[in-house]
């Protein structure tokens, strides 16, 4: 990740749902924001499989 276009992303959950996911994270060896990250990235694919790419306006990435 470009530390340049990084941005921080704040996220309202219920505790216990965060304190499983990160339980789950901890198992397989990642931290939270980069399952999250990771969780983000399939997402996309899978969107963009399904309807094409998904072009930005270089207001939309910053």
């Amino acid at each position: 990740m470009d530390k340049a276009n990084e941005k921080h992303f704040g996220l309202r959950v219920d505790g216990e749902i965060l304190a499983k996911f990160r339980y789950v994270c901890t198992y397989e060896g990642r931290s939270a924001n980069s399952q999250l990250i990771r969780l983000m990235q399939k997402f996309i694919a899978q969107y963009e499989k399904e309807f094409g790419e998904i072009k930005l306006e270089e207001s939309e990435n910053q």
